[in-house]
């Protein structure tokens, strides 16, 4: 199963969402969710995405998962290039990791937002009704 994620804010803190597309192993598309999740910052609108991507998954009983980020943070501390120093971070990588350690096997992969761009749109409409509000 492929894990499209994207989190963005509109400033850095600000209004925020998360978009996420599910594809099955032939690329079919399963699932697409997108979400306002408030005020906040850019970093933890992607760790919320990536949540709600890992969540899904785990409810679809996917054993196997690549998950697609172009966060390039969000990659590095996954796979522990980079060490996570933010408090408020910590909290979701923490969350992360419990949810990964559900499927028999995972990989996260870092691809530029030229190939994110499904999810991206999801936030964008995610932001764009959170402001008819």
């Amino acid at each position: 199963m492929f894990i499209y994620c994207d989190g963005g804010s509109r400033g850095n803190p600000g209004p925020a969402g998360i978009g996420v597309v599910i594809l099955d192993a032939k690329k079919k598309k399963l699932k697409e969710l997108w979400k306002y999740i408030g005020e906040t910052t850019n970093n933890i609108a992607e760790y919320t995405a990536l949540i709600h991507g890992l969540e899904e998954a785990a409810n679809l009983k996917a054993d196997e998962i690549t998950i697609h980020m172009d966060s390039e943070l969000v990659v590095k501390q996954l796979c522990g290039e980079y060490k996570v120093k933010n408090a408020n971070i910590r909290p979701l990588f923490e969350k992360a990791l419990g949810i990964l350690k559900k499927f028999q096997a995972f990989e996260v992969k870092h691809i530029g937002r030229e190939k994110n761009k499904e999810a991206d749109k999801l936030v964008n409409r995610a932001l764009n009704l959170s402001s008819l509000f």
